[in-house]
């Protein structure tokens, strides 16, 4: 039996719909014990088998499937949790659209579309409400609101949440007379409302309602999804495989080190850093990151790496571990901008030296750097190796260049909003939401995921679906069947 159909079986058996047994071949089993047990045919082997019998019924067979079920069931679990952290991983580096102006809007009906404008850093600048849909229909004087704050605050990009009325706010924006050419984009919401309520939340936006810090939400996620969705629990997200039947200290403990590492490979602006980002950098946690945000506040931006030294009790080791992750944009020294740990600096300086150059001139250019002979700078001793020096050379190449791809906008088909508008047969382009064991879900922009099962990932056979599609992955998809009913949506990515 699969992973998730045994993890299926074992939730319907805890809630009582379906009983749940491990039958064993009770003859062979009986020939097994005979043969381990009977040595003649005397007159007590006929008692032996009588009593290896009723051993087996009461007591052996009982041990062997709770045994089993035991260990077949800890094999599906840390299967789950891998698909869990994998597809995590994916969703936190997914490319972020970087320092730009963003309306963002959360969708609603009958309550409105909440609009919020945040700067490049995300700050709340400005919120306001509209009413284009049923059952207002104030559609002319939303426009204009849009059009109007869209000039005044010179905004680039307009993010929408892909919930309820998502797909008719886009048809409403992509209507109206916006002031320039203004990129509108479908935002996965999944884990917003969570954050929305959250204490963070109400202590970021303590005069602000619900839906407006949903908006912000939706907006930063955009501008950068490491930095907004580690504020949220993972298991909110909604990129897990039966997350509520696995062992939940196993499963935080995964993600919070998937958490960590995608936070230690893209490095953190520690000047425009959230606490609950600061806190999943190696070396400082939750009571080092708020000290960090603290004396931020009150003597302004970092200019170097070695200020961190200054904030109260972060210490020497701490700073050692912590300081490599870190990153100080407009600081005094280039060097901190950079992936290289403050103790490798002076082997920088060297090699400017060397060529006679400023650190800042040998950075990004190519030519000297190429002159450079990377053996002449190994200190085994010192604990400076090959690997250390490549490592070094490759980020003065990139100095404090982001990891992630680069971002790319996306949009659905046009004139698909509804479950109801799909037809068999048609090709559309989708997002995948969510990777599994048995195959991938693709949003394709009517509220309502479709499967892709594994079969139909690829022409060839595919074992593992997370090896041919990741999350957030965009993905050509042809509709093999839909059941209005039951709201199911089969699709296809073979050619």
């Amino acid at each position: 039996m699969s992973s998730h159909r045994l993890l299926a079986a074992l939730r319907g058996a805890k809630r009582g719909v379906i009983s749940l047994h491990l039958v064993v071949d009770e003859e062979e089993a009986l020939a097994v014990l005979e043969e381990i047990f009977i040595k003649d045919d005397g007159p007590a082997s006929a008692l032996v088998m009588a009593a290896a019998r009723d051993s087996f019924r009461r007591l052996l067979a009982p041990s062997l499937e709770g045994e089993t079920l035991s260990i077949a069931r800890q094999r599906a679990e840390e299967m789950a949790i891998d698909v869990f952290a994998d597809n995590l991983r994916q969703l936190l580096l997914e490319p972020p659209l970087g320092r730009r102006w963003v309306l963002a809007i959360d969708p609603g009906f009958r309550t409105g579309c909440k609009l919020v404008v945040l700067d490049p850093l995300g700050k709340l600048i400005h919120s306001d409400v509209i009413y284009p849909h049923e059952p207002h229909n104030r559609t002319k004087e939303a426009g204009a609101k849009v059009a109007r704050i869209c000039q005044e605050y010179d905004v680039e990009v307009i993010a929408v949440g892909n919930g309820t009325a998502g797909r008719e706010t886009e048809s409403f924006l992509q209507r109206i007379n916006l002031p320039r050419e203004i990129t509108i984009v479908p935002v996965n919401e999944s884990g917003a409302s969570v954050y929305s309520t959250s204490a963070r939340a109400r202590s970021e936006f303590p005069d602000q309602d619900a839906t407006v810090r949903g908006a912000v939400s939706i907006g930063r996620r955009l501008q950068d999804p490491l930095a907004e969705l580690v504020k949220i629990e993972p298991q909110a997200i909604g990129v897990g495989q039966y997350q509520h039947d696995v062992e939940p200290s196993s499963l935080r403990r995964s993600l919070d080190d998937v958490v960590v590492a995608c936070v230690n490979q893209v490095g953190v602006d520690v000047n425009a850093a959230s606490i609950e980002l600061l806190a999943r950098v190696s070396g400082l946690g939750p009571k080092l990151a708020e000290a960090v945000v603290r004396y931020r506040d009150e003597h302004g931006p970092f200019r170097s790496r070695r200020d961190l030294l200054a904030v109260p009790r972060l210490g020497p080791k701490a700073f050692e571990q912590a300081a490599g992750f870190l990153r100080i944009r407009e600081g005094d020294n280039p060097l901190d901008r950079t992936a290289v740990h403050p103790e490798r600096y002076p082997i920088v300086e060297r090699m400017a030296r060397d060529l006679r150059v400023t650190v800042a001139e040998l950075m990004e250019n190519e030519k000297l750097l190429r002159k450079l002979e990377l053996e002449d700078y190994v200190n085994e001793d010192g604990g400076v190796g090959a690997s250390t020096l490549q490592d070094i050379f490759n980020e003065l190449f990139r100095p404090g260049r982001d990891p992630r791809r680069e971002y790319e906008a996306f949009s659905f088909a046009p004139g698909i909003k509804e479950i109801g508008d799909l037809q068999v047969g048609m090709n559309l382009p989708g997002i995948v939401t969510n990777v599994t064991s048995f195959g991938a879900f693709v949003d394709v922009g009517v509220h309502q995921d479709g499967l892709v099962h594994k079969s139909e990932l690829a022409s060839s056979f595919v074992a593992v679906p997370g090896e041919v599609v990741k999350v957030r992955q965009r993905v050509m998809v042809k509709v093999l069947d839909v059941d209005l009913e039951r709201r199911r949506i089969a699709l296809s990515m073979r050619r």
